[in-house]
């Protein structure tokens, strides 16, 4: 048993999740294909999509990613009327106090310049940034959209493990846990979870988010991890997600074709088991 197994074994507290397996890992390099997707469908997509009304967005990366990971969603975003934002801290290593401090004095900046509230969109780990950002300033951010982020389920129920170790420098054994039960808690603004059970870094179950007035998991089917932020399905999904009045959110419903692309119950009969 390896020493990451002997860890996962002993951390009680969380539910026993394995990793995604080797194939489903092995099939990320599907992302290409979404990429593609998403810039041909680029134009047909936008004029599907809901138009903006001009608010903030502020869009997170995902670990080992810049903001080029996000160029085209929030080229997409702009392009539908929407001020958007990148993090600006080159390239994201891991969860760290300094860079959870930087981003609320860049979400402070944005909600001052523009006086309203901010929308935060997050790939991966920078999903869990953006929970924390609106669990620290709540009455700065308007929504938050998560993509394939690891915020619920076991920490070490993920392919990227010891890419997080040599990225961030940091043992896993070293992390404190128990930080990791409070990030497992629900942002008291409307908050959007999409997931893949086709995710080959992160296991799906750790990206659900637990059920309430102002939450809601959205499958985005057949979907890999690292194409999630630009495959023609999830900028459709966005812009829908950001064209809502904040006072009257309501969690998304596909109708017609679309219940191909999204599943909203999805993830209720494995919990169930």
């Amino acid at each position: 048993m390896s020493r990451l197994q002997r860890l996962r074994k002993s951390l009680t507290q969380f539910p026993d999740i394995e990793p995604p397996s080797s194939w489903l890992f092995a099939s990320e390099a599907r992302a290409v294909w979404e990429l593609w997707a998403g810039l041909a469908m680029y134009l047909p997509v936008k004029r599907l999509s809901a138009r903006g009304d001009g608010h903030p967005v502020l869009v997170l990366p995902g670990l080992g990613a810049t903001d080029v990971s996000t160029s085209l969603l929030r080229k997409f975003l702009e392009d539908l009327g929407y001020a958007t934002y990148a993090w600006d801290m080159g390239r994201n290593r891991g969860f760290q106090d300094e860079t959870h401090a930087a981003l609320q004095n860049r979400l402070n900046n944005i909600h001052h310049q523009h006086r309203q509230k901010v929308s935060v969109i997050g790939q991966s780990l920078g999903g869990v940034y953006a929970r924390e950002l609106a669990k620290v300033a709540p009455s700065q951010v308007r929504q938050v959209i998560t993509l394939g982020s690891p915020f619920s389920g076991h920490p070490l129920a993920s392919t990227g493990i010891r890419f997080y170790e040599w990225l961030s420098g940091h043992n896993i054994e070293d992390l404190d846990f128990n930080r990791h039960q409070a990030i497992r808690s629900t942002p008291s603004v409307p908050t959007t979870s999409v997931y893949s059970k086709l995710d080959g870094i992160v296991a799906w179950k750790c990206s659900i988010e637990a059920a309430g007035a102002l939450t809601e998991n959205v499958h985005l089917r057949g979907a890999t991890h690292c194409g999630m932020a630009c495959s023609p399905a999830a900028l459709y999904l966005l812009a829908d997600r950001l064209a809502q009045a904040p006072e009257h959110w309501k969690p998304f419903v596909p109708r017609g074709a679309a219940r191909a692309l999204y599943g909203i119950d999805d993830h209720h009969a494995a919990f169930a088991a």
